[in-house]
């Protein structure tokens, strides 16, 4: 009987933990996601395919140079790149929450991986992402597609750009034809002058007329070709002509499943013990990056993102990819925006655009192999030069933010030179005391009574008393000058406190104010209270009940029922 008693002790708590997550995350989520669906597909028929197919067609368009790209930037390779566009596509595009997202690899995620990938090889980056996989689908499960709202804007800006400096700066080697060393980038910038860095004309003159290419490229031209995609067709034509020694992408294989992935015999608890950090790292980006561009194109669709039920489909996307030798994907804003402005009308078109690039892979794959590194080092320079929030960060210098600008730079600079998980808690936490710092900035005037100004005849009886107004929240790091303000007060007969300006009040304050009511209860000092906020005459409350002391609506009414005392008084 004992042991059945332990064993329902034991048990009870664990049915209760599994029930909240299955009943109250799954089932809802299971819900929610064919709602979804039921209103997406609503009156669904050959014209609105017709929409979707020409929108995912174009989206391919767009994403077949970037996921090459992004998968060598990676540390991966350009295979790996594709795969993971394709399954992204299909997978996580099917189960999205919002039909306009579209995921696959991103230039953040590589900047990440390339670290990962340099300290702990592909096998590595692979166990990492189905770890990441599990975070994000929990994440969905538990609800938690609101944690992002917690993090200031400053922040994002500030890795982003970040971000866009580790891309850039990753790329040097491609660009120049040089070779470095080292775990990160400034590790690999560090090693040039004990490798050299002899550059090779070639390399150099290719990548440099991809990136001027793309940068002069009219918008225009934008919409029928993306410039990144004709840079490549242009400089792998010209590598196919002209035999010049520059290095090229390499052999892609024609196949969804990659020789190099991951297999039930790579997870050991050692192994996992290794890159659970980068798994949180690439999990905390996936959320951050899918739920930013989820709210971004959602605004642009008009249709709100299912936040929890992008991170389920974020989790199982990642869950699923190792296994296919894919890296981590996100959803992309670049893709997703080029998805709605193409007219796409449901998730069909993100999984059109990862069919498209299924076939482009196995038709066009002996062609791939010729394309240039420079050039694809030139498409990703230029990409992370317009992944920089250039509007907000002009803003920010425009109207002299001067905290949001110290979190920008204090962000981005621990986003280069550490990575992005500190980077994010560093600048949270920053944020969190420049809030605090802020807040403490208080208001507090002490004036004498002016009659004139409350229309009421003067009373020379009060002479010896005091309005005191403040303003701002009274808590811990105000306190000093509270103190200071009722220590000078300390003289005069009565205090009126007017506290229409005091949003809350925190246990340190509140002790003043006991303390300053005892000393004057010993002095026969009358203390009044007006304009009390709601929270703050609740968190008094109990000061009244041990001190007689009064509260009026507003000074003027308390000044109003003085005189009337008054004059009471000498009537006696």
């Amino acid at each position: 009987m004992k042991k059945l008693t332990l064993i329902n002790k034991i048990c009870y708590p664990v049915t209760c933990i599994s029930s909240i997550f299955y009943e109250n995350g799954v089932v809802v989520l299971l819900k929610n996601y064919i709602g979804l669906l039921k209103k997406e597909f609503s009156g669904y028929n050959l014209s609105v395919f017709q929409k979707d197919l020409l929108a995912g067609i174009t989206v391919a368009a767009v994403a077949l140079p970037l996921a090459l790209a992004f998968g060598v930037s990676s540390g991966a390779d350009a295979a790996a790149g594709l795969i993971t566009a394709v399954i992204a596509g299909l997978v996580i595009g099917g189960l999205s929450g919002g039909f306009y997202q579209i995921s696959g690899p991103t230039g953040a995620m590589a900047a990440i991986l390339m670290s990962i990938a340099a300290k702990q090889g592909m096998q590595g980056v692979l166990l990492a992402t189905f770890l990441a996989g599990v975070l994000l689908f929990a994440a969905g499960v538990l609800r938690l597609g609101t944690l992002t709202s917690f993090i200031p804007a400053p922040v994002i800006t500030g890795f982003t750009s970040g971000i866009a400096i580790i891309i850039a700066l990753g790329q040097i080697d491609n660009l120049f034809g040089v070779h470095s060393e080292g775990a990160n980038v400034m590790e690999k910038l560090a090693s040039y002058p004990n490798l050299g860095f002899e550059i090779s004309l070639p390399t150099i003159l290719m990548g440099s007329l991809v990136i001027i290419g793309m940068l002069i490229y009219p918008k225009k031209w934008g919409q029928k070709i993306p410039s990144s995609l004709l840079a490549i067709i242009l400089t792998t034509t010209l590598m196919m002509i002209v035999d010049w020694p520059i290095a090229t992408v390499g052999e892609i294989p024609q196949t969804l499943i990659s020789s190099n992935r991951l297999v039930l015999g790579d997870f050991s608890l050692s192994a996992i013990q290794t890159v659970i950090v980068p798994a949180i790292s690439i999990a905390l980006l996936g959320m951050i990056e899918s739920l930013l561009c989820g709210a971004s194109a959602g605004r642009m669709a008009n249709r709100q993102l299912d936040s929890n039920q992008e991170l389920v489909a974020q989790g199982i996307g990642n869950l699923l990819l190792p296994f296919f030798g894919g890296i981590p994907a996100t959803a992309a804003i670049a893709r997703t925006s080029v998805a709605i402005k193409s007219g796409a009308q449901t998730r069909v078109a993100g999984m059109i655009h990862a069919i498209v690039l299924f076939l482009s892979m196995l038709i066009f794959a002996p062609i791939m192999s010729n394309i240039p590194m420079p050039a694809l080092a030139g498409v990703l320079i230029v990409t992370a030069w317009r992944m920089n929030e250039w509007e907000t960060i002009k803003e920010l210098f425009a109207k002299r933010y001067w905290s949001a600008l110290l979190l920008f730079f204090l962000t981005m600079g621990c986003t280069v030179i550490f990575d992005l998980s500190i980077a994010i808690v560093i600048g949270i936490i920053s944020g969190c005391v420049f809030f605090i710092v802020k807040s403490a900035a208080i208001t507090i005037s002490v004036e004498e009574i002016d009659w004139q100004r409350m229309s009421l005849p003067e009373t020379k009886k009060l002479d010896n008393w005091a309005v005191v107004y403040i303003s701002g929240p009274l808590f811990f790091m105000s306190a000093e000058r509270l103190k200071a303000t009722l220590t000078e007060l300390a003289d005069k007969e009565g205090i009126i406190f007017s506290m229409r300006g005091v949003p809350s009040i925190d246990l340190t304050a509140q002790s003043l104010f006991e303390e300053f009511q005892e000393k004057a209860a010993i002095k026969e000092q009358t203390i009044i209270y007006t304009s009390l906020q709601p929270e703050v005459e609740k968190q008094l409350q109990h000061l009244w009940e041990k001190q007689k002391t009064e509260q009026h609506l507003t000074v003027a009414h308390a000044l109003a029922s003085l005189h009337k005392q008054t004059m009471l008084d000498s009537e006696i």
